[in-house]
């Protein structure tokens, strides 16, 4: 790892401490190996202003880190090719399963998480919306209601940041395809239906709901076959 980030990672991991060692360590696996947590603040994509809600915020792992990330900006502590991360952005989650909540709550303590099934809760307006490797999880009409609640609840000139597989890259989607389904079994999910979709399907599913897109590769370091799509409400 950039030693320039270890302070940003050490301080957006360790409230994991207290919520278990298997917590723990999950963040601190995410962090160093996935790509678009660091990719948003390298890239500096998130306004500051509003507020973000991230939909299956799982343990709150980006939550947390766009907290430390202010928090270490403001004591002086910040990589020095990096611009400001946003200071008065608002965070809140949404996310399904109970045990997480219980986690990213512990962890995140003030911000606000809430327990619910993404299908059935209704969305505030807020500025930004990430949804990362989410919708596989919902079938193709549930994906598309998803998409269109959440394009109506951005404000004008909101982004969208949606991470999915891209379904058309071969055998880079047939490793990530796998690896998910292995993920599923060991979680004990075995019944879990996986639906994906070419980044070109995503693109027209999101331009049909009124969104210009941009495509991010975010497969970095990985075997896998990730997308970031950054939509934006005009």
């Amino acid at each position: 790892m950039n030693p320039q980030l270890r302070p940003l990672f050490e301080a957006a991991t360790r409230p994991y401490v207290g919520a278990g060692t298997f917590a723990w360590h999950f963040a601190r696996g995410k962090l160093r190996h996935d790509p678009v947590f660091f990719f948003l603040l390298r890239r500096g994509l998130l306004p500051d202003r509003e507020s973000l809600l991230d939909l299956g915020c799982g343990r709150g792992i980006l939550l947390s880190l766009l907290k430390a990330a202010k928090e270490q900006y403001q004591a002086g502590v910040w990589p020095r090719d990096w611009p400001p991360p946003p200071l008065n952005l608002g965070l809140r989650g949404i996310e399904l399963s109970e045990p997480r909540v219980r986690v990213a709550r512990r962890v995140l303590g003030g911000v606000q998480v809430v327990q619910g099934d993404l299908r059935d809760l209704g969305l505030q307006p807020c500025s930004v919306i990430v949804m990362f490797d989410v919708l596989h999880y919902l079938d193709s009409e549930e994906q598309q209601r998803l998409i269109e609640k959440a394009a109506g609840a951005l404000e004008p000139g909101g982004l969208l940041l949606l991470r999915e597989a891209d379904a058309g890259a071969g055998f880079t989607f047939d490793l990530t395809r796998w690896g998910e389904r292995i993920a599923c079994v060991l979680r004990g999910e075995f019944a879990q239906r996986l639906h994906y979709r070419s980044a070109v399907q995503w693109i027209a599913e999101l331009a049909g709901r009124g969104l210009s897109v941009r495509v991010e590769p975010m497969s970095e370091g990985t075997p896998f076959a990730n997308v970031l799509f950054v939509a934006r409400k005009s």
